[in-house]
């Protein structure tokens, strides 16, 4: 093992972009898209330039900081897990100091941002630092940390709405709960791929928790999210004709995503897992459509 003392420079700024998965986009675009959907229909249109780039830029520091303060959590256990022994905290490349180092200057630049927005996202963000922070520690005490995960991702649609002057009304509760579904479904096929070790160590999830009713559980949250964004989007005025076939869209690959993760092969579960990417752009696509055509 190559220790902390002997890296360059090079090496250790290397660690520091794998240890925010910069490398790993997907959870940038998990958050990203929720964000669009709320900021172009809080802003019934075409967001201003500048508010958009700054809710790109806070999407893409807190789920690095996420990322960063997830891996201090998970020290001692991800160097016993297949898909994550080769994190660089897991190898000891850097120091778990230094992952907090990390997550506290990622979170003091999105902070900054804060600066260019109006108070009530400032007070908002509150929320956002919270759950950011305490959601790597709920596998220890409980089986539901993907519901803190869903939260936490959620969190930028109220955001969203504050950083446009809007109050979060029922239609930004329902598209954060409708994204909440989504998420505890998107992440619990991420879990079954290391319920195996998961099991081993002690580490809780909704994989576990949801045992062989993992699949249909998945299914019905899905279920529960395209009735709850459709809701919201009817009460805008933005469910016919685009935004309904996105969601006619996303509930297809749903079942295709069923389908595929049916007999929970690790491997096409963590394919679903990233599949999902898709989802929030095509909900996203019907919206902007249906706003400016």
């Amino acid at each position: 093992m190559e220790t902390v003392q002997h890296i360059t420079w090079r090496q250790r700024l290397e660690a520091y972009y794998y240890l925010c998965r910069f490398d790993k986009p997907i959870g940038t675009e998990l958050v990203f898209w929720p964000t669009m959907w709320a900021l172009w229909i809080a802003s019934k249109g075409i967001p201003d330039l500048k508010i958009l780039l700054i809710m790109a830029l806070g999407c893409l520091f807190m789920r690095a900081a996420g990322c960063a303060i997830n891996d201090f959590a998970d020290r001692k256990v991800d160097a016993h897990v297949e898909r994550t022994k080769n994190r660089p905290l897991a190898t000891g490349v850097i120091k778990a100091k230094e992952a907090v180092f990390v997550f506290l200057a990622l979170v003091v630049l999105s902070a900054s941002l804060l600066l260019f927005l109006p108070i009530e996202a400032f007070y908002w963000s509150f929320g956002a630092l919270l759950l950011a922070f305490i959601y790597p520690f709920m596998k220890r005490y409980t089986h539901l940390p993907q519901v803190f995960l869903g939260a936490a991702f959620s969190w930028s649609i109220p955001m969203a709405y504050a950083a446009v002057g809007q109050t979060p009304d029922l239609t930004c509760w329902l598209l954060y709960f409708g994204n909440l579904a989504w998420t505890v479904a998107y992440d619990t096929q991420y879990a079954i791929t290391d319920r195996e070790y998961d099991l081993k160590i002690g580490v809780k999830s909704t994989a576990i928790l949801f045992g062989r009713y993992d699949i249909q559980i998945i299914g019905v949250l899905q279920l529960v999210s395209l009735v709850l964004i459709g809701i919201a989007l009817y009460i805008e005025s933005l469910l016919v004709p685009f935004g309904i076939a996105g969601l006619i869209v996303v509930a297809g690959d749903f079942i295709y995503q069923t389908f595929k993760t049916q007999d929970r092969d690790p491997q096409l579960c963590f394919w679903a897992f990233r599949h999902n990417r898709w989802v929030g752009m095509i909900i996203f696509l019907g919206i902007f459509l249906q706003l400016v055509v």
